[in-house]
């Protein structure tokens, strides 16, 4: 053979590489004449080659017609089709853009001439389901699936050998730094040129140092969210398919990950910290060496900087290249992205999550105190982490509060107050924010009630000096004192110390910030993020041991996830895969460790808000008195029931207490069956009512048990779901629910078992807040009563106000139930429960027995339900939910009036859902968008969850509490999010 058709590409002598121009109908003759194919050839961008999609005249994809570039030899292309089917082979899973063949075996490929001069052109598979591209946030699931593909495919090829491989290719690694030094001319911007160069200098100066020990094979090189494929079976975008074999070469391994996560960088919202699922991904499939983590994000950095200057070349030599032009803008933000932090600080944060990290250094003991005239004991630590007693009552939102709790410890005695070092501070956590707040300190602030000495801990040389700033170094740390700008350093820059040497003095009532960082590491922000706590934190030691106080313990512990599996049956599901921990509420917000703030949309436990202080009051008062059963004689379980009692109308005037809605439903189920001496129930079908016997058998919801229909005792006879939204009867049709369940009401009756009890959420909640068809109840009501059976309302979620407009659900409908049951809402998060019916009804039950709940009605239950009744007196917080809820509502219809996956918004007050279709027709539930999309409203700030048999919709059941503001925030995250996800600002055909 020639010699010239061993010869592979080299980048560096070839220049450029413009894409061949090749028209569609140029395409489309090409088909014809060489593969026999008669299509459409529909042009699909390329920063190199030219693509073309080829369909039958009935738009059916046939199959994609690839011209490669002329600079690309056929040795080159056989390379490519090898890997892909070798790819295909080794995992029959994925989907694997491979040639097509003749009968013989034969690839479907040829030479055809080109304006730049002769090309390979082949015929590739077709991968229905489209491409990652564009904007789209990625969520977790999608990035790890990303990772997880692209270990597949580095294991597939490992041991692949051809010389095709043998390339020198722009986008290969190994040459980063000189395609950056070859083409950043290219970028106009001298800002953006002098970054680009900065950024691959420093990423390749430690890419480097590991080139000799980072394991080499053969590499797609481009699974990029450009040439991943989703199956076209998913509702969310999960790759399964693989595209573009024509960067195929031999290089680093590790950087097919690290061209994976460059592309992921551009999307909306995601950031460094995002793509962390893809590396833990990939390390499972393919595991990455220790070298190999810490050239990674180095990698990455390289890849960004080639994409900007590469991109900003090929579009000044192909100028109609409309691809490469559409890209520019992206690029840049890939690599904003990629160096957004130091790199220390993502080398160490990679190397943690496969756990691959080093154990945090300790700081050396000085051989002086930082501190001259105070010892350990005269300091006193001041915690301002979420679990901190001085965080009560809101303090955490209170823009002084560090200073004003220091300053009452030294008004206490105290010397000295110091803070912690890597604990999260709530005080620096803003209430409402889409992005975590820097809260974790990588040093510690003192507060000083006396004059005192900094003096060198060791000795060492002064980095730096400015008026109230000292800057030297301690042993392998640089040792940071920042302090008010009127004291001014004793010693100069340059200068050499000794240990015990005064480096500057502070006069009583003065603070200092102590940071300790490795030597040579970049500049460490006094607080830094949560998400990246780990790869800063890295960089520096606790400056704790310098003053006497013992460093902060930051050994590794069993997650506490694993710790919950181990001991907690896990059938008692938690929200989401990876829930933040929370150990702190106020009003409508909930606090994590990490001193994030998350707003509450689905608490409806505490219609007071988390932590009311009344509660807490009452609370600890009556415990200091007295808590007993209620067998004996006190005074609020009277005053509670009296309470309660008023609230309802005649003849409902007995009140029995309990500690659940479960249990209220249990107990209202046997007061009916006993009062009627019928055993037979009617329930609603997708409903919900507790997990006691009784409870259980009544609960049809498909969600909260798969075999609910089918697993219902004989005595529970089921009638249709009065949804007027998605249910069999819609609309002004609804009303048919009614005479359907009389019907069935009617003929149990006729059959010798006449219902004892109808039960029914006089609200339907687990359908996301649906109100019932009007006269529904008073239809129902009326024939379970005429045939001596009684009308059971279960209130246990839409009691006590929620509605905004009623007080009770059943004052909607405008009927009066024979037994209530209440729970929720009565104890703000005290388990507490009520039955309330009529005393006829209540006495009955003697026949079954006697009745007696050993905390239901304790004195503390009484209390706290007392107090939650005035409260929610006091606070108009019925009243609330009407306004806020109103607004809520009217914010929600109008993000559906933009986004056609909004099916219906329902409910009243605030107790709402947002019900999310796929066509607003066939009301397709949007099940797995649902889940997604609370996954990216908990990354935004906000805590909502799914519900309904289909759990497509957003159960909206905030506290009582909640102010306009907040519901502002929570649609506008919606609003964010909804968009992020690719649901568009749109409304599908109706």
């Amino acid at each position: 053979m020639p010699h010239d058709e061993y010869r592979t590409i080299d980048f560096f002598t070839q220049g450029a590489l413009p894409a061949p121009q090749v028209t569609p109908a140029q395409a489309e003759r090409t088909a014809a004449q060489h593969f026999g194919i008669t299509a459409r050839a529909e042009a699909l961008g390329s920063q190199q080659d030219a693509n073309f999609l080829l369909r039958a005249d009935d738009g059916t994809a046939l199959a994609v017609l690839k011209i490669a570039n002329p600079a690309f030899r056929p040795m080159e292309i056989e390379a490519q089709d090898t890997a892909a089917d070798l790819i295909a082979v080794a995992h029959p899973g994925l989907r694997i853009a491979t040639v097509l063949r003749h009968s013989d075996g034969s690839p479907k490929c040829t030479t055809v001439d080109t304006e730049s001069g002769p090309a390979v052109a082949r015929l590739l598979r077709y991968l229905p389901g489209g491409t990652l591209s564009g904007p789209r946030h990625l969520s977790p699931t999608t990035v790890a699936a990303m990772g997880t593909l692209a270990g597949q495919v580095s294991t597939a090829l490992r041991d692949f050998r051809h010389p095709g491989l043998d390339r020198v290719l722009q986008w290969d690694l190994r040459h980063a730094d000189r395609v950056v030094a070859m083409l950043a001319e290219h970028i106009d911007e001298p800002d953006r040129r002098t970054a680009v160069h900065a950024a691959t200098a420093d990423a390749w100066a430690l890419v480097h140092k590991l080139a000799a020990v980072l394991p080499s094979q053969a590499v797609h090189l481009d699974l990029t969210d450009d040439n991943l494929i989703c199956s076209p079976d998913g509702h969310l975008p999960m790759p399964d398919g693989v595209i573009d074999f024509g960067d195929v070469t031999t290089s680093w391994a590790v950087g097919e990950l690290a061209v994976s996560l460059s592309s992921m960088l551009h999307h909306d919202g995601v950031e460094p910290h995002h793509v962390l699922p893809a590396v833990r991904a990939f390390h499972a499939v393919r595991p990455l060496s220790p070298k190999e983590a810490e050239a990674l994000w180095p990698l990455v950095v390289l890849r960004a900087a080639g994409l900007v200057a590469s991109g900003r070349h090929q579009a000044a030599v192909d100028e109609d290249n409309s691809y490469a032009k559409a890209a520019l803008d992206r690029e840049w933000r890939i690599f904003e992205q990629a160096t957004r932090l130091p790199l220390p600080v993502m080398i160490h944060l990679v190397q943690d999550a496969i756990g691959l990290a080093d154990v945090p250094a300790r700081a050396d003991s000085p051989v002086h105190s930082l501190l001259r005239g105070l010892t350990a004991d005269d300091i006193t630590l001041l915690d301002l982490s979420t679990g901190a007693d001085s965080m009560d009552h809101g303090a955490w939102l209170e823009a002084d509060t560090e200073d004003r709790l220091s300053a009452a410890a030294l008004a206490d005695g105290a010397a000295a107050v110091a803070t912690r070092y890597a604990h999260a501070r709530l005080s620096r956590t803003p209430a409402l924010s889409a992005a975590s707040a820097a809260t974790v300190p990588t040093g510690i602030d003192l507060w000083l009630d006396r004059a005192a000495v900094l003096q060198a801990p060791a000795a060492g040389k002064v980095l730096a000096t400015a008026p109230g700033r000292v800057e030297v170094t301690c042993g392998p740390h640089v040792l940071t004192l920042s302090f008010p700008r009127t004291a001014h350093p004793r010693v100069t820059a340059g200068s050499t110390v000794q240990a015990g040497e005064d480096l500057a003095q502070l006069s009583s009532g003065t603070s200092v910030h102590i940071a300790l960082r490795n030597a040579g590491s970049p500049s460490v922000p006094p607080l830094v993020r949560p998400e990246y706590s780990v790869g800063w934190l890295a960089l520096t030691a606790d400056p704790a041991p310098l003053i006497g106080l013992p460093a902060t313990d930051r050994a590794e512990q069993v997650d506490l996830l694993d710790r919950r599996d181990a001991v907690f049956a896990t059938v008692q599901g938690h929200y989401y895969a990876n829930p933040p921990r929370i150990e702190r509420g106020w009003r409508h917000h909930l606090l994590s460790t990490d001193g994030r703030s998350y707003l509450d949309i689905v608490n409806n436990v505490t219609p007071l808000g988390h932590a009311h202080p009344r509660v807490e009051q009452a609370v600890s008062r009556q415990l200091r008195r007295l808590n007993t059963n209620s067998r004996f004689h006190y005074a609020s379980v009277v005053e509670f029931t009296e309470r309660l009692a008023v609230l309802l109308p005649e003849p409902l005037d007995t009140v029995f207490l309990v500690n659940s809605g479960s249990e209220a439903v249990d107990l209202g189920l046997r007061l009916a069956i006993g009062a009627s001496g019928q055993h037979d129930v009617v329930a609603l079908r997708e409903a919900y009512h507790g997990w006691t016997y009784a409870s259980d058998a009544v609960s049809t919801s498909l969600q909260d048990n798969p075999n609910a229909l089918a697993t219902r005792p004989n005595w529970v006879h089921t009638v249709d779901s009065p949804n007027s939204y998605r249910g069999r009867h819609r609309g002004a049709d609804a009303v048919r629910y009614g005479s359907e369940a009389v019907a069935v009401i009617d003929e149990l009756a006729a059959s010798g078992r006449p219902a004892g009890a109808f039960i029914g959420e006089t609200f339907y909640g687990n359908a996301g807040g649906v109100a019932l068809p009007d006269g529904y109840l008073a239809e129902v009501y009326a024939a379970v009563r005429r045939h001596g059976g009684l009308a059971v309302a279960d209130e246990v979620q839409v009691g006590y106000g929620r509605l905004g407009h009623w007080f009770w659900g059943f004052e909607q409908q405008q009927v009066v139930p024979d037994i209530v049951c209440v729970a929720k809402a009565m104890g703000n998060g005290h388990p507490l429960g009520a039955v309330i019916t009529s005393k006829t009804v209540a006495d009955r039950y003697r026949d079954q027995g006697y009745f007696f709940s050993s905390t239901g009605g304790s004195p503390v239950s009484s209390i706290v339900g007392l107090t939650v009744l005035d409260t929610l007196r006091d606070e108009d917080l019925q009243g609330n939910a009407m306004r806020v809820g109103g607004h809520l509502k009217r914010r929600l219809e109008a993000l559906a009036e933009r986004y056609g996956v909004i099916g219906a918004v329902h409910g009243s007050g605030l107790y709402l859902g947002l019900e999310l279709v796929r066509d607003r027709l066939t009301l397709e539930p949007a099940t797995e968008e649902t889940a997604e999309l609370c996954d990216r409203m908990l990354d935004l700030g906000v805590v909502v969850q799914p519900t309904g048999d289909h759990l497509n919709i957003l159960k909206i059941k905030p506290p009582l509490c909640i102010d306009a503001a907040a519901v502002d925030f929570f649609a506008d995250m919606l609003d964010r999010a909804l968009a992020q996800l690719g649901h568009g600002s749109h409304v599908s055909a109706e």
